[in-house]
């Protein structure tokens, strides 16, 4: 990332659209042939992109410009105290036996200024379980997200209360303890505590004391939007809360702790996190209107909870005050993306690559041409972005989403390196550990594959994995498969219940979800509800086989059309356009389309992959 000069203009770096143009030509815009395969790395197919706004790294986090230093003496209301552990100390099993439900909602009361202490008071609105002991669930967002280290020693010190509007969610919660009472009993409870303690805060609070006890932290005498790019955003957040506990009037601080706090959502999937994040962006705010770097947090804020034209309009805002903030050039990316606006998002990324180069404008630089059905263009690009990567948060960031674009491009030996050096950079980046255990299945190392991700849930109940690791023992029909799949499949309403009472939008990843594995008619209700807000390529998708799985194919065809409209190259889009041609009497198109899928991304699922070469054999048969 190019460092800013004194008077706003970045110094000058390398742009993205600098570099030499492909060698292929441009790609067709319509159908399975658009663009020609290739096996270089790159991004996956990602019916979810949007969870991962701030191009997965704790860089972007950082804010614009260093926070100046309030003034000398100012006094003023501190750092509440925060009662949720910074991720990364797990609490151990001792600790999950406190709680037991899931978040509803929190409220924060910020502390007494006059009072000097570090105390907060304040209240979460819990939806119990009343499944017994081992009944609670939560299965959180996608890859690259994490749930279990977001474990908090000094919950008890905040209160909870009924969840008055939670019926639905105890609901989801006992559904999955029914689940939980089959042969995966134990391991289940075990990550839906893990949740349940990661979740149930007491209060939504941003200091440093855990149960009752000063924690020691070193001090800053200034914070520097740095701080968070230095590998250690649990250490970087703990140095701030110190920092805002010393210099309560730090606007500036406090919107790169806010930032912070999305991040830390993002990468431990914890979504309780965003109504701290909120809270801290608030003060800023507060403190100094209208500043940059909290309207671009507040941005980056909204596109993780998927309200993107919230986060259109606030990145508009942030870019009046400053229009080389590189979060509010990439939240506006993104929002534009997830609107659907291809072609406005394009403009955008080329302003933010002449503004801000650097590696969050350089990766969704990639995915804008990745949509566009340009891989080449992407992988040159990701590569770029790889080689001006130097700290183990972009490295692992940036070799995943090459893997992620290798996989996409059915090339899983290419995958598994650059998922290898994610994990050399980050042994324990989540999103290289769900990759890599999707590229063994999809390259016929199966078990490699289930006990990898068995090791990722076992930890880490996202939906991401749990669903990938129930079709895989679907897959594998073994005797006890189908219970085990359902195991994990039950999940999914647990994980919805928590993101949404965080503010999420899940309709997405309830349509995802539910139209294989889940009801019908949830699924396409969701699917209804994500299509009135915004046109992309993976609602289009989404609503699309979310109508055929209800029998409704002749209204789902043109959806399918749409989602392969762009060029974008995924074979699940090809899978699904496919099979509704088949039902829809379109015989030699759904040939056409099935044969493609499987000839780009031979594995891109387990049970997908099987439906759609049996689809094809019987349309070969009937010629």
């Amino acid at each position: 990332m190019s460092p800013r000069t004194n008077d706003g203009e970045p110094e000058p770096t390398r742009r993205a659209f600098d570099r030499p143009a492909p060698t292929t030509g441009e790609p067709a815009t319509d159908g399975p042939d658009a663009g020609t395969p290739v096996t270089d790395p790159g991004h996956p197919a990602r019916p979810a992109r949007t969870t991962v706004p701030d191009a997965g790294k704790a860089a972007a986090a950082a804010t614009d410009r260093t926070p100046p230093t309030p003034e000398p003496g100012a006094t003023g209301p501190g750092p509440d105290t925060e009662a949720v552990t910074a991720p990364g100390s797990d609490t151990g099993a001792t600790e999950t036996t406190k709680t037991s439900g899931a978040v509803a909602s929190a409220a924060v009361t910020e502390s007494d200024a006059d009072a000097g202490t570090d105390s907060v008071t304040g209240s979460a609105a819990v939806a119990e379980s009343g499944a017994g002991a081992g009944g609670d669930a939560g299965r959180s967002g996608r890859a690259g997200s994490r749930a279990g280290d977001a474990a908090d020693d000094g919950h008890e010190h905040g209160e909870t209360g009924e969840a008055g509007r939670g019926d639905d969610r105890v609901a989801a919660v006992r559904r999955a303890g029914a689940a939980g009472r089959r042969w995966r009993a134990a391991q289940l409870s075990a990550c839906a505590a893990m949740l349940a303690v990661a979740l149930t805060a007491g209060a939504v609070a941003l200091g440093a004391v855990r149960d009752g006890r000063n924690v020691p932290v070193a001090t800053a005498a200034a914070v520097a939007p740095g701080l968070l790019a230095s590998g250690d955003l649990d250490a970087s957040i703990t140095a701030l809360q110190a920092h805002l506990r010393a210099q309560p009037k730090d606007f500036g601080g406090w919107a790169t702790l806010g930032l912070a706090y999305v991040e830390q959502a993002r990468t431990k999937g914890d979504p309780s996190r965003y109504p701290q994040a909120d809270q801290a962006l608030g003060r800023s705010l507060a403190l100094r209107p209208d500043n940059d770097q909290a309207l671009a947090g507040r941005a980056a804020l909204a596109a993780a909870r998927h309200d993107f034209a919230h986060a259109l309009e606030l990145a508009d805002r942030a870019l009046e005050q400053n229009p080389y903030s590189e979060r509010a050039l990439c939240s506006r990316i993104d929002a534009l993306v997830e609107l659907g606006r291809y072609a406005d998002a394009d403009a955008a990324v080329r302003t933010a690559d002449e503004r801000r180069p650097g590696v969050p404008v350089f990766t969704r630089y990639a995915y804008v041409h990745e949509l566009r059905g340009d891989v080449a263009t992407a992988r040159r690009v990701l590569d770029r972005a790889l080689a001006a990567s130097t700290s183990p948060g972009d490295i692992a960031y940036v070799a995943s989403q090459l893997g992620q674009l290798a996989w996409n491009q059915g090339d899983y030996a290419s995958a598994l390196t650059h998922y290898a050096r994610a994990l050399a950079a980050d042994e324990n980046y989540l999103p290289a550990l769900e990759g890599r255990a999707r590229a063994q299945a999809a390259s016929g190392q199966r078990a490699e594959a289930i006990k990898g991700l068995e090791l990722i849930v076992a930890r880490y109940p996202l939906p991401g994995p749990l669903v990938e690791l129930g079709e895989l023992y679907e897959a594998r029909g073994a005797e006890g498969d189908r219970a085990k799949a359902e195991d994990q499949y039950s999940l999914v309403d647990a994980w919805t219940a928590i993101a949404r009472a965080n503010g999420v939008n899940a309709d997405l990843d309830t349509a995802l979800a539910a139209a294989d594995h889940g009801g019908r008619d949830t699924a396409l209700r969701a699917a209804r509800d994500d299509w009135s807000r915004r046109h992309t390529v993976h609602t289009a998708d989404a609503l699309a086989w979310a109508l055929h799985v209800n029998g409704k194919d002749a209204e789902a065809l043109p959806y399918a059309r749409q989602a392969t409209a762009t060029g974008y190259r995924n074979a699940a889009f090809l899978y699904h356009r496919g099979m509704i041609e088949k039902a829809t009497g379109h015989a030699a198109d759904a040939r056409t389309h099935l044969a493609a899928a499987l000839k780009l991304n031979p594995g891109f699922s387990p049970l997908g992959a099987r439906e759609a070469r049996t689809a094809l054999e019987t349309l070969e048969a009937s010629k």
